[in-house]
């Protein structure tokens, strides 16, 4: 893996996808585990008034909050950290991992931004692991706008609608996606039972 061509890719793209970035049998556990979690309270904890900010519907769970310490064995995956040290440099650092669950009937998100655009030297990079296939039938694409990290905020009235030069992603089991915080994006509804 050429993390440097990744890197520079990154910086062009404002995300990375890549596939079979992490074996079946660790997918397989971390799916298992969250699935065994949310199976006993699948609640929302966000407050209202992130919900009616965010647009979203999406159930946050913490796990290494709870113990759950299997979930740093991809944080702490050689090939993650040289990854993001080539994107980031040698001075990130990561703050915890959040499973994001969404039930059937989800509404996905809306386009949005991770972190406010106005300084092009403060962001934040979500690294995206998927325990699960996330295609038509699942729901839950991933829709990005290249390019988007340096165009500034999104366009008033950018909500779900359909924009210039979008690319769908739907990530398989094991794929890693990498997305700039300023980055334009959006998730499509979940047509399924969930999404992960």
């Amino acid at each position: 893996m050429n993390y440097q061509l990744l890197a520079e890719k990154f910086w062009r793209q404002g995300y990375l996808s890549i596939d079979n970035f992490f074996n079946t049998k660790l997918m397989d556990n971390y799916q298992s585990l969250i699935l065994s979690h949310f199976a006993k309270n699948p609640q929302f904890a966000h407050n209202e008034e992130f919900l009616s900010k965010s647009n979203t519907d999406v159930i946050p769970w913490f796990p290494q909050r709870e113990g759950f310490n299997e979930f740093d064995i991809a944080e702490r995956d050689s090939r993650m950290i040289e990854l993001t040290e080539a994107i980031l440099g040698p001075q990130w650092s990561a703050l915890y991992s959040m499973v994001m669950y969404s039930q059937k009937g989800s509404k996905g998100q809306s386009w949005h931004q991770d972190c406010p655009p106005e300084d092009n030297d403060k962001f934040n990079l979500n690294r995206l692991v998927y325990s699960m296939d996330v295609d038509d039938q699942v729901g839950g694409n991933v829709i990005v706008v290249p390019g988007t990290h340096i165009s500034g905020p999104i366009p008033v009235g950018a909500g779900d609608e359909d924009l210039p030069e979008q690319r769908e992603l739907s990530p398989k089991k094991g794929t890693l996606i990498l997305i700039h915080g300023h980055l334009w994006h959006r998730v499509l509804p979940v047509r399924g039972s969930y999404r992960v």
